[in-house]
């Protein structure tokens, strides 16, 4: 008998090889530039990760910045903000494009840096040096100008609102032109200089006036303001109102600790706006958030208001697509996704956690999808039964309470190949650290991951089948190398159920077609 490892099949052979060793040890494909960048934008936060610090994302990002044309640069940054509602990266990556293609950087700007949150990490990133300069210069500097001259007197409260750098600072580095008495009288109270009392914004000078006497109405200023005064349950109710839709959703226990929901009317009020579909989209909650805000909420938060909460993820889950035929989705439950989906940082640590992402993107799948198998897996498949009509968040925190074994991409592949499933649509929601399956060098001889090579098996049963890979960290490798069938996706936001049913129908090739549709 032949050597049956020198002679395999032809199409063993034709699999790709493997090319890099990921952060647990397992062999890997690496992202090409291009799909490298767009993975790091949409899941990067320059927080330390489970098998990497913060440093490792900054200069991954950079490399893969720097070997791609600057333009995919552009639209990797406004599909970060925009479609993958992230942060950090966006600010990075127009940042960047300061210092290598200025035009572009003035294209994006505004759509890119469209907050006061955004405009100081966006300075900071400036003025750090990790970008090759410790300064604005002359175009950010008068982008700067143009974002704080073009706001208005309430975006430029809320950019007030936080430090490192502050909007005090801000003012101080670009000296913005005031367009009138009123916005110059502002900045002279932001950076403590000498200004007209009586020329004040008519918020501003409320703001004062109630300092000195809390007995006046409660001024109308970003609550952040307010939280350092002692307040009654009565100005808890008010906020309750006029905070956003974001800050309401993260405060609800607080407002119950401070006796709001104990005024009239206020339990309805704060119900109907969780449950708005219009104020969920302007918001641009992620799904995991609210699954986050559903399990932290106290017992004095009103019943009505929780179920508020559950009904507001249904609605943020409206992207979700039905899919026809047999879909199988694989949620990752292994230790590695016990880690904060964002990394850790003092301070700023998330309490979601990888599993409990890939737990919603499983339960969702299933609810739009009634005929679709969950397979959730470690070294193994772990065996589990979920009802496709129960609530979204029943079935995620049930799938986020099992695992915590190592981690092997291709045993739910293997368990539908010895069962020789019939399988149209394969969804694996990991963060890609495959390790179990890599035994010795075997995989130098044989060349592909193991993935890929059950992958191949199951072919050969459903040759129209595809594979969909989520990957939810931004460690840059993948287990199942980008293919006609076989698409990796990164993000948190419900963009990547739009994408995944995209290529389903076979309407987008890869992600990065999706990222490269990003007009600049």
């Amino acid at each position: 008998m032949a050597n049956k490892s020198l002679f395999a099949s032809a199409i063993a052979k034709l699999l790709p090889r493997t090319d890099m060793v990921n952060e647990a040890g397992g062999v890997a494909y690496a992202y090409a530039p291009q799909h490298l960048l767009a993975q790091l934008a949409a899941t990067g936060t320059f927080n330390d990760g489970f098998y990497g610090p913060a440093e490792d994302q900054l200069v991954k990002a950079l490399e893969a910045a720097q070997g791609c044309d600057p333009r995919f640069v552009a639209k990797a940054a406004l599909y970060a903000r925009q479609a993958g509602k992230m942060k950090d990266m966006p600010a990075l990556l127009t940042a960047l494009l300061t210092v290598q293609e200025p035009d572009l950087a003035v294209r994006i700007f505004g759509r890119t840096i469209d907050n006061g949150r955004m405009l100081r990490s966006f300075v900071q990133i400036m003025r750090s040096g990790q970008i090759g300069r410790r300064s604005l210069g002359t175009r950010p500097k008068r982008l700067v100008q143009q974002w704080l001259e073009r706001a208005s007197i309430k975006q430029l409260m809320h950019a007030a609102t936080g430090n490192d750098p502050s909007l005090a600072d801000i003012v101080k580095m670009v000296h913005p032109k005031p367009a009138d008495d009123a916005r110059k009288a502002f900045y002279g109270w932001l950076i403590g200089r000498p200004y007209d009392v009586a020329a004040l914004p008519a918020e501003i000078a409320a703001f004062e006036a109630w300092k000195r006497d809390p007995a006046q109405p409660l001024p109308d200023v970003p609550f952040e303001w307010l939280t350092a005064f002692p307040l009654t349950a009565e100005n808890w109710a008010l906020l309750s109102g006029r905070i956003g839709w974001q800050a309401l959703r993260m405060n609800l226990n607080t407002l119950a600790r401070n006796g709001a929901f104990a005024v009239d009317g206020v339990t309805e009020r704060v119900a109907a706006r969780l449950e708005d579909k219009d104020a969920i989209a302007r918001a641009g909650v992620l799904p995991y958030q609210l699954l986050v805000a559903l399990g932290q909420v106290g017992e004095g938060v009103p019943l009505k208001v929780q179920a508020a909460l559950e009904t507001a993820l249904e609605h943020a889950l409206a992207a979700v697509p039905a899919i026809g035929g047999n879909v199988v989705v694989c949620p990752d439950v292994s230790g590695s996704m016990q880690s904060p989906a964002t990394g850790v940082r003092k301070g700023a640590t998330s309490k979601v956690r990888c599993i409990d992402i890939a737990a919603l993107v499983a339960a969702a799948m299933l609810r739009s999808n009634p005929q679709a198998r969950v397979l959730p897996f470690e070294q193994r498949v772990v065996p589990l039964t979920l009802d496709p009509h129960a609530r979204v968040a029943v079935n995620a925190a049930k799938l986020a309470s099992v695992g915590g074994g190592g981690t092997n991409v291709s045993a739910p592949l293997a368990q539908l190949n010895r069962e020789g499933a019939a399988v149209d649509l394969l969804i694996i929601v990991s963060d890609n650290e495959s390790w179990i399956d890599t035994k010795g060098d075997s995989w130098r001889r044989q060349g592909a991951t193991q993935t890929m090579r059950e992958w191949e098996a199951l072919k050969r049963r459903n040759r129209h089948a595809k594979l969909v890979c989520i990957d939810i960290q931004p460690y840059g490798s993948t287990q199942a190398q980008n293919a006609e069938d076989i698409m990796n996706v990164g993000g948190f936001s419900d963009d990547v159920f739009e994408t995944m049913a995209r290529f389903a129908a076979g309407e987008t090739a890869s992600w990065v077609d999706r990222v490269n549709e990003m007009e600049v």
